[in-house]
């Protein structure tokens, strides 16, 4: 069988982690292999790769076969356009220069390309981190109303509880009917006093008369 350029796992479990082998393609996935070119980790945003080019350039053009995903991350880095251009190098469409010119071109188209999908990433994650903001401010600011409430609610019965407290009992409180009674009652004595005192001015006066012709007689 030919030889094969495939991903080796790697990493923990959930944590997956890869190796960009050469290897017998009757070799075990993760078994032996016959040299490493790189590694691949999809657990970052974007996924990190990296491989030794020339090293993988030299795999590719000697014959080895890559996996789907293999393909895809030597594609990524250019290694499989570079070998189609430099198949037209030995055809004699295309010089060693127009190769080179070619491949930095599509470098800087390629990393003008991932320099934006950086930035969107982070757009992308500022305006995420911006609604979670919002959405725990309209939380904070529902639970700061619900205590409000609460609280005003625990100081209406308060207040409520404080007055029952003050207010004297029922049976104290006198009413007009219960209050005329009295009244009535103070008049008769209020007069009693004042006869009293008149009977005694008019005994006063007849002493002080009496005393008058007893001098007079003298």
């Amino acid at each position: 069988m030919p030889t094969k350029i495939r991903l080796q796992r790697k990493g923990k479990k959930g944590q997956p982690f890869y190796h960009l082998v050469v290897a017998d393609g009757r070799a075990p996935r993760d078994g032996r292999f016959i040299e490493r070119l790189g590694t691949y980790n999809p657990m970052t945003h974007p996924a990190t790769i990296e491989i030794n080019f020339d090293r993988s350039l030299y795999w590719v053009q000697v014959g080895a076969q890559p996996t789907d995903t293999a393909r895809s991350i030597l594609s990524n880095k250019g290694v499989m356009l570079k070998h189609h251009l430099l198949k037209g190098v030995k055809k004699g469409a295309l010089t060693e220069e127009q190769v080179e010119e070619k491949f930095q071109e599509w470098l800087k188209e390629k990393d003008a390309k991932l320099e934006q999908s950086k930035k969107d990433a982070d757009l992308s994650d500022k305006e995420k981190r911006k609604q979670q903001l919002e959405a725990e401010r309209k939380i904070n600011e529902s639970r700061a109303e619900e205590i409000a409430k609460k609280r005003a609610k625990e100081n209406l019965k308060m207040e409520e509880k404080k007055a029952e407290v003050d207010a004297p009992p029922a049976g104290e409180i006198a009413t007009p009917e219960e209050a005329k009674p009295d009244e009535e009652t103070k008049a008769p004595e209020v007069k009693a006093e004042e006869k009293v005192s008149e009977e005694k001015a008019s005994e006063e006066k007849a002493s002080e008369e009496k005393a008058e012709e007893t001098g007079k007689e003298e």
